[in-house]
């Protein structure tokens, strides 16, 4: 039996997507994107469904002034839904002249955030054919003006397609340059995975994915090249299902689609897809709200001087307006688009290269927006002065973490990322194994990333971002990258013998497990005398009858069978020396910080341990 896509049927049919949806989740079916596939069967139900609806009559919306009175609806937003023949026959009983026959769909009054256009990323590999993807999307050579045909910067560009307009920031591949490429990840709405037909996975694709990961942008895996011979997209699909990435036609909800830069083929698809991800995202932004926006790339021109590619995320940006990032500012002097042209203003979703800078912004930075030059001033001198703060709290703690800061918020299920580099594939697959079988009921082992070879500066900027730690197994970290990883507070640890990395990994699952305590009994003392002392109240002269009593220990003061008192014993005395512990067989003053107690009471200690977890 044939089946056919759930997003072509809507589109066959004229209705939206989420109609559809609405559609299947009332029959009860089962999908997991619209870009699911359902049975013939299902289509005929959904078709005299619709055929149904089109019998009962299609919303109309009429104006305000000559709408029938109707009782009032659940929706207070939507004009009330009639029939042409009823609007007719409900205007003649009324004398009111009768409704024009429409069927536009009920328009809500409610102000409503418009949509905007996503934001794709575009990952991958060297040479695995990025840039020649764009390439053939808007339709320009951009390969062709770079050494080599490697991009070497970050550059996002507006692509007027069937589908509407698409922003795409295509960001290098290559691993020299993987943190500009975590910054495109961090923008962006979609991540576009390319991968070679024909090389299938390689190092920088991981770390690729394992970025995209790292941001939680949705992704769609581009097979690049299969108009070669050699291609071969099953054993990608085959190799992505090794990091638990499982594409749709194997039962799982990644969605793959084959393409061709240089032929054009499935382009067109790559593009329904993206259009439809971002449908189901809901991306939208107000043009008229207050501006943010992002820094992709900053740099100096010889002739312009400072220029700053932003990518306005919310609000509109205006030529005269005030910028602030980080602790600098300046006024918006000039504003070109992704084509080069002068424009005097941008919304959310558009890229645009801005003159006015001072110093050139750093990437990935945040950008506000100010009412005139002195409120810039003060937003700068504002977080000029928490950052000292911050110094100035760091450096008082410095060497000195707390509890929360080495575990974090205590949970019920709680994971440990790792990066993971060794010296062969054997032993990456080994101690995976072994990491496999390290897992409990709340902690979870998370393996971001896993390859051969040294640790790289990519490594420490996606273990920074996502809280991992470095394991290497026989091989280290070269001096610039331990330098990297101090700086950004990040941990390498080599080992060469497996084990002690296993014992490592046993210490960080330890260390992020809810540590469980319980009540040890250490002694109990007989109150013998009572001693008045003017400062430290009643004192209890006590001989120790069993174990021993320890200051700042739990306390339970029992008087025949009924417990009296619970607290702390906050101090205790052998003569006139304050003491930390008095054994059995020994007399002593115990200082429960409680006045009541009396001759007689029996004084309990006891503390809490935590309790070795296996």
């Amino acid at each position: 039996m044939s089946k056919v896509r759930i997003y072509t049927l809507a589109k066959d049919l004229g209705v939206e997507n989420a109609k559809m949806l609405e559609i299947l989740d009332g029959l009860g079916v089962s999908y997991k994107s619209v870009s699911s596939t359902i049975e013939e069967d299902t289509v005929e139900l959904i078709k005299d469904i619709l055929a149904a609806e089109a019998e009962g009559g299609a919303p109309a919306q009429a104006d305000a002034d000559t709408t029938p009175a109707a009782a009032p609806t659940e929706a207070p937003a939507q004009t009330t839904v009639q029939t042409a023949p009823q609007a007719t026959e409900a205007a003649a009983q009324t004398g009111a002249a009768p409704v024009a026959d429409q069927t536009e769909a009920p328009v809500s009054t409610e102000k409503e955030i418009p949509h905007r256009a996503p934001v794709v990323t575009i990952m991958g590999h060297v040479d695995h054919g990025k840039t020649s993807l764009l390439d053939y999307i808007r339709k320009t050579k951009v390969a062709a003006k770079e050494a080599g045909g490697i991009t070497q910067h970050v550059g996002a560009f507006e692509a007027k397609t069937s589908k509407g307009k698409i922003v795409f920031i295509d960001t290098p591949g290559h691993e020299a340059f993987t943190t500009i490429r975590a910054r495109g990840a961090n923008v962006a709405d979609i991540a576009i995975i390319v991968i070679a037909a024909d090389d299938s996975l390689m190092p920088q694709t991981r770390e690729a994915i394992a970025h995209a990961q790292a941001a939680k942008v949705p992704m769609i895996v581009a097979i690049n090249k299969v108009d070669l011979p050699q291609a071969d997209p099953e054993r990608v699909k085959t190799d992505l299902t090794q990091l638990n990435l499982v594409p749709e036609e194997y039962g799982g909800d990644l969605v793959v689609v084959p393409v061709s830069a240089k032929t054009g083929e499935g382009v067109e698809d790559l593009l329904e897809y993206i259009s439809l991800t971002a449908e189901i995202e809901d991306l939208r932004a107000d043009p008229k709200g207050e501006f943010s926006g992002v820094v992709i790339e900053g740099k100096v021109d010889k002739q312009a001087g400072v220029l700053a590619t932003v990518m306005v995320q919310e609000g509109t940006l205006h030529v005269s307006d005030f910028l602030v990032v980080g602790e600098n500012y300046g006024k918006i002097k000039a504003m070109t688009d992704s084509n080069g042209a002068r424009i005097k203003e941008a919304g959310p979703s558009t890229p645009v290269q801005i003159l006015g800078f001072s110093e050139v912004p750093s990437s990935g930075e945040k950008v506000i927006s100010a009412k005139n030059e002195h409120a810039a001033r003060e937003v700068v001198a504002g977080r000029a002065d928490v950052r000292r703060d911050e110094e100035d709290a760091r450096d008082r703690r410095k060497g000195q973490r707390s509890l929360e800061d080495l575990l974090g918020p205590l949970g019920t299920v709680r994971t440990v990322n790792l990066i993971l580099r060794a010296d062969t594939q054997g032993s990456v697959e080994a101690i995976q194994g072994i990491l496999a079988r390290k897992e409990k009921d709340d902690v979870k082992i998370n393996v971001m990333l896993a390859g051969i070879g040294a640790p790289t500066e990519g490594d420490v900027l996606l273990a920074s971002t996502a809280e991992a730690t470095i394991l290497c197994f026989s091989v280290t970290a070269s001096g610039g990258v331990k330098k990297v990883a101090d700086t950004k507070g990040v941990d390498i640890k080599s080992f060469r013998i497996i084990y002690e990395l296993i014992d490592e990994v046993d210490r960080l699952i330890k260390g992020n497990l809810e540590p469980v305590f319980e009540e040890r009994y250490l002694g109990r003392a007989e109150v013998r005398m009572v001693i008045r002392h003017p400062k430290s109240g009643n004192i209890a002269g006590s001989y120790v009858t069993d174990g021993s009593l320890k200051r700042n220990a739990k306390a339970k003061v029992t008087r025949g069978k009924q417990v009296v008192y619970e607290g702390t014993i906050v101090g205790l005395k052998r003569f006139k020396d304050d003491v930390r512990e008095v054994q059995t067989g020994y007399e002593c003053g115990i200082n429960v910080d409680w006045n009541d107690v009396m001759e007689g009471d029996i004084i309990e200690a006891s503390e809490m341990v935590e309790v070795e977890q296996n």
